[in-house]
């Protein structure tokens, strides 16, 4: 019986170690030297600037114009009454607002050019819309073309 009871208590510890897993790499060398083959530092930031300007509030007012008109017509054309006409008049207002804002500084806005001197000793220059915090000096990770804060 004790001899079943130790045969059991291996089976089960040689399944749980079958179960485990190593952790994830997540970039870094196999090697002991533990490079990060992602990483690096900000060397410099260009700001390219799109030379489309705009009125800062044009893309939300155009936007809002258009979500007024088609929220009323909608509501109308659906068999709203005047009221909920005007209560979709005014969501799509805000909705198209919103949307016409983001377009707008998706168009208009600046790109900024990253250059980044990888720990391997590579440099790669990054393109990207937002820093998010990232200035030069800055210890970094380049995740799917776009670098972001380590």
């Amino acid at each position: 019986m004790n001899i079943r009871l130790l045969a059991l208590g291996m089976v089960i510890a040689l399944a749980l170690a079958a179960c485990a897993t190593p952790s994830p790499n997540y970039g870094y060398g196999g090697s002991s030297s533990g490079t990060c083959y992602d990483c690096g530092i900000v060397t410099h930031i260009d700001v390219l600037s799109s030379g489309r300007e705009a009125p800062a509030a044009t893309g939300a007012v155009l936007g809002g114009i258009v979500g007024a008109v088609a929220g009323h017509e909608i509501s109308a054309h659906t068999g709203g009454s005047k009221g909920n006409q005007n209560i979709a008049a005014v969501a799509g207002a805000a909705a198209g607002a919103f949307a016409g804002n983001a377009v707008q500084n998706r168009v208009a806005g600046d790109t900024y050019e990253i250059h980044v001197r990888m720990d391997d000793g590579r440099t790669v220059v990054i393109s990207q819309r937002d820093l998010g915090g990232i200035a030069e000096n800055t210890y970094v990770r380049v995740v799917n073309g776009k670098v972001v804060l380590r």
